[in-house]
């Protein structure tokens, strides 16, 4: 097969992940029968510089005519003035709702040789396996925003139909692993978490009767899920509770720079679970920033954009035996440690690229 594959290095680190990772696809392009073409556009920090504009229309008219997209970081210190009109995190927000990607995918999974790097015992983390979906384009970080020299507003919104369709992609993965969702909210205090349970009771009740359903407040949830983490399967959540959450959870990992995310939209997981036969363009992102405190170092961690890298081709290529290999060479990676900066110990770590290639001779 052949896919158009759209490259958004972004900021700060992003362009040295990317730049990582881009060879282990073209490893993966190079086994017979599959060929990438890769087209780079600009999106955030850049984008403003350069165009003026966080998203570019023809990064999002090329984002709209590719297979799938490949994104690195947004941000940085350079556009982070609180009062500035247009701010790099705009672009993310843009082409997530212009692509209508409204369910992002985190996968938790903490790998044994990278426990010690956690802050958390290692006997909680053993068998640890949850994913996080998180409600994308709706909620306080799309609401209509007010600011005056006195005061300032921002407005949580949710519509039913918002919710039913992120709450039946989640119950549809957890359907296909261990059968517990584990819904989030805020229930007690807020009206749009109100009607997130309702509609979430009802989705799971009516459409997934083999789905056990849970219900959390978040500030419980922040609190479960480092005391007892064995305890989730998959967790749905709106779009800023599950951003804080997906930070936090990071910490089971040991390091931001192991966790991949997939943004997906309709259609994208199948009864059982695995992705539908007819593709569609997804979005593929490490969970982490820009890290601009290390951009140019080349000292990046380059695992969860690799990660990100299977990802897009399990879900936006349909690629599933070739997505396994690409997780397989980074998990023997870390088996024989391996490691970047975050997780190394003093002198023992090794640089981007030499990460990367790891991936790629395991691969090969």
């Amino acid at each position: 097969m052949h896919a158009n594959i759209v490259v958004l290095p972004g900021d700060g680190i992003g362009p040295e992940i990317v730049s990582a990772t881009l060879p282990v696809l073209e490893a993966v392009a190079a086994r017979p029968g599959h060929s990438f073409s890769f087209q780079e556009h600009d999106i955030g920090g850049i984008a403003i510089d350069r165009p003026g504009e966080p998203l570019p229309a023809s990064t999002l008219e090329a984002a709209r005519k590719a297979d799938a997209i490949l994104l690195g970081a947004v941000g940085g210190p350079k556009w982070s003035d609180p009062n500035a009109k247009v701010r790099p995190e705009q672009g993310l927000l843009a082409i997530r709702k212009g692509l209508g990607l409204f369910a992002n995918l985190r996968p938790v999974r903490p790998h044994a040789a990278a426990l010690g790097a956690s802050p958390i015992k290692s006997e909680l983390l053993e068998g640890v396996d949850i994913v996080v979906v998180r409600e994308l384009t709706g909620g306080i970080y799309f609401g209509d925003k007010t600011r005056s020299a006195t005061d300032a507003s921002d407005l949580c919104r949710y519509t039913v139909a918002e919710i039913e369709r992120v709450v039946r992609s989640a119950a549809t993965l957890a359907r296909s692993r261990r059968g517990h969702l584990t819904s989030v909210d805020k229930a007690n205090v807020l009206e749009t978490s109100r009607l997130w349970r309702d509609v979430a009771a009802r989705v799971v009740r009516e459409e997934f009767p083999d789905v056990t359903l849970e219900h959390q407040l978040v500030d419980s949830m922040a609190m479960h899920l480092l005391s007892r983490p064995r305890a989730y399967d998959v967790i749905v959540t709106e779009n800023m509770f599950g951003d804080i959450l997906t930070d936090e959870a990071s910490m089971l990992a040991g390091s931001l720079g192991l966790l991949a995310s997939a943004s997906l939209g309709d259609g994208k997981i199948g009864p059982d679970g695995s992705p539908k036969a007819e593709r569609q363009v997804g979005l593929f992102e490490p969970i982490h920033g820009s890290a601009p405190d290390i951009a140019g170092k080349g000292i990046a961690n380059p695992y969860a954009t690799i990660l990100s890298a299977a990802m897009l081709l399990r879900h936006s290529l349909g690629l599933e035996a070739e997505a396994a290999a690409v997780e397989a060479a980074v998990s023997a990676a870390l088996d024989d440690r391996v490691f970047t900066a975050d997780l190394a110990a003093a002198g023992q770590a090794v640089n981007t690229q030499q990460a990367a290639q790891a991936v790629i001779e395991r691969l090969r």
